[in-house]
């Protein structure tokens, strides 16, 4: 699994890069998590307001901080 977030480095990024790291860490998967910065890229993937949230390549959260509690119910859908 591979989770991206995307965004140019705010601290709304750096709390749901925290919340994405402990969410995997509860359920105990093994998920790739990297940071996409780069605004062209980030528009490639249609979205307009940051934070952003992708897995596998798709976007599951946009222009909001998830909870931990909302991005484990995401990953295990």
């Amino acid at each position: 699994m591979k989770i991206e977030i995307l965004g140019v480095g705010c601290s709304k990024c750096k709390q749901l890069t925290a919340n994405a790291e402990a969410a995997v860490k509860e359920l105990n998967i093994q998920a790739e998590i990297g940071k996409v910065t780069d605004i062209d890229k980030i528009t490639e993937y249609g979205v307009m307001m940051t934070p952003a949230l992708a897995v596998d390549g798709t976007v599951v959260s946009s222009g909001k901080v998830l909870s931990k509690e909302e991005i484990k119910k995401i990953l295990v859908k």
